[in-house]
């Protein structure tokens, strides 16, 4: 499975972007899909995650609902939705493949379950 995640730039704070996330390979198999940042300096962390049948969806309580994951399995894409940006939000952003049948939150959120990950989408915000 390759993933390939676009759609980074640069944007105002109070803006919005919209990253993808193309999958190609395996596609035989849908899986969980998340999205995780990291800024320098700083651990990894978990934005969001859609369980394979795009049932359910888990996001990062401290994005306080400005983010909003989908996917559109037809195309073998996943997207998070990226409104009201702040300077925090600056990081290089991740989609990354889960392979269970799992929907747990504490399953979805981390990343060490996650088998396949994209090289990443730079995301710069300014005030």
């Amino acid at each position: 499975v390759q993933l390939q995640a676009s759609g980074g730039g640069s944007a105002q704070a109070g803006g919005s972007l919209r990253l993808t996330c193309v999958g190609s390979g395996r596609t035989d198999h849908n899986y969980n899909m998340g999205w995780f940042r990291q800024s320098p300096g700083k651990e990894r962390e978990f934005v969001a995650a859609v369980t394979s049948d795009g049932g359910i969806t888990w996001h990062a309580d401290t994005l306080s609902g400005r983010f909003t994951i989908s996917r559109e399995n037809s195309e073998n894409v996943v997207y998070l939705e990226m409104n009201k940006l702040k300077p925090e939000d600056t990081a290089k952003y991740y989609c990354a493949a889960e392979m269970s049948d799992s929907w747990y939150y504490s399953v979805l959120s981390d990343q060490t379950k996650y088998s396949y990950w994209g090289r990443g989408t730079q995301v710069t915000v300014s005030s």
